[in-house]
């Protein structure tokens, strides 16, 4: 049994320099510290959407909460560097889970000014604090995008993306719709 246990460290430890070799590469490409307790992140404005929707489809209450689905029909997005329309056939799939918190998960399409489609899958969390504890709604999102890589969007494809969304009171005759605020996470 020794002799087994000393087979294993010396073969642990001529695995050292490779080990080690290994690790020097990842610090040359940058990899960092991810577990430094005080990291603060950055984000930049991306752009925000207007996101028309259509009634609200129930499908009740299930295993897992109550569903519903509300269909996308289409909208506008606008930001410093891309602008273009939000493409109708998406939709935003909820759940009112048993503890009372709201899961979205949105799938649908932008298309640019310039004509490149780009991808968008919403997930957001929204919290409502019961009455008497105070605060306010926690509602954000994590926004994961895909662009063609041989576009002008490929950047989108190598980043991180937090969200945050509003639905603001309608005025007489106006469609429903929901602002959705896309900022990226800094490096």
């Amino acid at each position: 049994m020794l002799c087994r246990l000393v087979s294993v460290a010396c073969a642990v430890l001529m695995l050292l320099p490779a080990i080690g070799c290994a690790v020097g590469q990842a610090e040359s490409v940058g990899i960092e510290d991810a577990a430094a307790p005080d990291q603060v992140f950055k984000t930049q404005h991306m752009w925000d959407a207007k996101v028309t929707i259509a009634d609200t489809l129930v499908l009740g209450k299930s295993k897992h909460g109550v569903r519903r689905i509300v269909p996308i029909t289409g909208g506008t997005f606008e930001g410093p560097n891309i602008r273009g329309e939000v493409v109708p056939g998406g939709e935003d799939w909820q759940l009112v889970r048993p503890d009372g918190d709201t899961e979205l998960y949105a799938r649908y399409l932008l298309k640019t000014h310039d004509g490149y489609l780009i991808q968008v899958i919403n997930r957001v969390l929204i919290h409502v604090p019961a009455a008497g504890q105070g605060g306010k709604p926690y509602i954000r999102s994590v926004i994961d995008l895909e662009a063609p890589s041989d576009s002008p969007y490929d950047y989108l494809n190598h980043a991180v993306f937090l969200g945050t969304l509003t639905q603001p009171t309608l005025k007489p005759g106006e469609r429903p719709y929901v602002i959705i605020g896309v900022h990226q996470v800094l490096g």
